[in-house]
């Protein structure tokens, strides 16, 4: 019997070049797209953060009866806090650690919040109350 001579071959230099160009034709037109708007995902991140610290602080309400005080903070989510109120039932750590908003800053937590029994927001790009555009405030109170 003869043996077919020829193996299986790999893809050739010229098919090769034919896909790095079609993924450069790509790249060319959805990365400008999508850098234009980091500011917008990082408030839409924000958002997210904040509702999912909001659902924590929700779990960590039905365990102990209360919301964390002012001065326990969102770290009463992290870590069993001391003084009061007490937490008789603590049953965390409800978050991993302790969030930071998108721009590195903590998130701010006010309770009772002006808006509902509790606040959580950051005060966006600058760090600072107030502000317009990135730079404005994003809290559970505008989702």
């Amino acid at each position: 019997m003869i043996a077919n001579s020829r193996a299986p071959r790999g893809f050739t230099l010229i098919e090769i070049l034919v896909v790095v160009v079609i993924l450069g034709i790509l790249a060319a037109i959805v990365v400008p797209r999508v850098m234009e708007r980091p500011g917008e995902a990082r408030v839409t991140r924000a958002r997210q953060d904040i509702q999912g610290v909001v659902t924590a602080l929700s779990l960590y309400k039905l365990d102990n009866f209360n919301y964390p005080s002012n001065e326990q903070g969102l770290d009463a989510l992290v870590g069993k806090p001391s003084g009061a109120p007490d937490t008789p039932n603590w049953k965390g750590p409800y978050l991993d650690r302790a969030p930071k908003d998108p721009w590195g800053h903590p998130y701010q937590y006010q309770q009772p919040g002006q808006h509902g029994p509790v606040d959580v927001y950051s005060y966006g790009a600058d760090g600072k109350p107030g502000g317009e555009g990135e730079a404005a405030d994003v809290g559970n109170w505008d989702q």
